[in-house]
């Protein structure tokens, strides 16, 4: 079969190359730590003022879509009537655009031109 000679060259090899694999492995994990992750940016979903929109139909998507109590509701929709524009939210993009659709389709259902926007959070 195979010569003792061969075998013992053959598993000196395997374990030079079994150390050679290690040393390259812990170096690309050194490499990892170098990696710094940063919060995803926020923003700011804001409800504006309009002539036509009723505060009952503000106060219920602040509500239903934005979750506020309805003493928070009103309060929030009070400071839209006399500002012009409020901050209702801070989210995520994904979640302020969502909830901004959201917002817009209930509105344009009933007849109402509500219109939201989101801006970056300083």
């Amino acid at each position: 079969m195979f010569s003792p000679h061969y075998i013992v060259t053959l598993i000196a090899q395997i374990q030079n190359h079994a150390t050679y694999n290690m040393e390259q492995q812990q170096t690309s994990v050194k490499e990892r730590e170098d990696i710094k992750l940063k919060e995803p940016r926020r923003y700011k979903v804001i409800i504006h003022n309009d002539d036509f929109t009723t505060m009952e139909f503000v106060v219920n998507v602040l509500t239903t879509v934005f979750y506020k109590s309805h003493p928070e509701a009103e309060t929030l929709m009070l400071a839209v009537h006399k500002a012009g524009s409020a901050v209702v939210g801070i989210y995520s993009y994904d979640i302020a655009k969502s909830k901004i659709n959201k917002a817009t389709t209930m509105a344009r259902n009933e007849g109402y031109p509500l219109r939201l926007t989101l801006a970056p959070e300083e």
